[in-house]
């Protein structure tokens, strides 16, 4: 006996993410529903071996369906998420809507899998950010032996966090450095993302910092520990999928190198692969398609007394978005509906 699953969003490139990882991780499914805007309708998408037609998302019933996995932005969650949930429908909403919500858990499985349990006050589960979303798999078994004081972060975001939209301009704007003639001013990015980066992502808040970085410091604070200080600098890179992070983390106890690979090697969700040499370390490139998080660049920064600097790249449309909401779909499934 399986679940009744909904994908809303089916035909952007975390919805259709998420139907693969669905079908990759063998998620018991009895029946799925693949959702999509008016203007998507009856575009046809794939699940495993079967192709899919999308549904309208504006007419669907979420009654006696068991999940809902949302992959559309913040306004149209707005007003279909609490139709799902109020017919009875989990939601597992990969967008910023929910997350800072006090009565929506904040999941990222390896982290906070225990949190759950309190999706019963509004029947919604929040995805964090993509970039919060590795990082957090990468401090918390380093936390749990040492208790992280402080994490300066720097981010190196690919262009498909920013959607299809990021992608086509960051193709065309290459092609056109090699065509004189054709000229693609930036639309989606402030300035050319082509062999370029651009420390901005998202709005600016009076702070100075970006809503993307503000992002990371309150998940943080929500996932893993709320004492934990976070400051942060993200960056968009023309990088098509994947993103990395430079983690400077400064400890309240010891803790050296070598057990830190150790922990790492053995902690959930991470791949260490960490050689002191030339090639001895994960790009974004070798991670696209995999479920890990990866972890390289493990030394000590001797300028605080207990200090640890490392380098961590995911592919953010999997950890980062689709295979995190999956996981989620999992324990879900395990701790709470048991069903499959």
């Amino acid at each position: 006996m399986g679940y009744k699953v909904v994908v809303v969003g089916a035909t952007g490139n975390v919805g259709r993410e998420m139907l693969n990882i669905l079908a990759e991780r063998e998620f018991p499914v009895d029946e799925i529903a693949v959702l999509a805007s008016r203007k998507s309708l009856g575009t046809e998408v794939s699940f495993g071996d079967k192709t899919l037609k999308t549904k309208d998302l504006a007419t669907f019933d979420f009654a006696g369906w068991d999940m809902a996995l949302f992959a559309v932005g913040s306004e149209a969650t707005k007003e279909y998420a609490p139709k799902a949930a109020a017919a009875g429908c989990i939601v597992i909403d990969n967008s910023s809507l929910y997350r800072y919500d006090p009565d929506v858990p904040l999941i990222v499985p390896e982290v906070n899998a225990d949190a759950i349990m309190g999706y019963s006050k509004k029947n919604i589960i929040a995805n964090p950010n993509c970039s919060t979303a590795q990082m957090v798999v990468a401090l918390k078994p380093l936390h749990d032996r040492a208790k992280i004081k402080r994490v300066v972060v720097a981010t190196y975001q690919s262009v498909s966090g920013a959607g299809k939209e990021g992608m086509d301009e960051l193709w065309e704007q290459t092609k056109a450095v090699y065509n004189p003639v054709v000229d693609v001013p930036p639309a989606k990015f402030s300035k050319q993302i082509a062999f370029n980066v651009i420390p901005h992502i998202d709005v600016f808040l009076d702070s100075g910092e970006t809503k993307e970085e503000w992002k990371m410091v309150a998940e943080t604070k929500k996932i893993l520990d709320p004492k934990i200080k976070v400051t942060a600098t993200c960056v968009r890179v023309p990088v098509f999928v994947g993103h990395s992070e430079a983690l400077n983390i400064e400890f309240e106890e010891p803790l050296d190198w070598q057990e830190a690979q150790d922990i790492l090697r053995e902690a959930p969700g991470i791949m260490l692969i960490d050689k002191r040499e030339a090639g001895g370390y994960v790009t974004p490139i070798e991670c696209v398609g995999e479920y890990a998080t990866y972890i390289s660049r493990v030394r000590e920064d001797s300028t605080v007394e207990h200090g640890l600097s490392l380098w961590c790249v995911s592919d953010n449309l999997r950890k980062g978005a689709a295979l995190n909401a999956v996981q989620i779909a999992e324990v879900l499934g395990q701790r709470v509906l048991k069903k499959g």
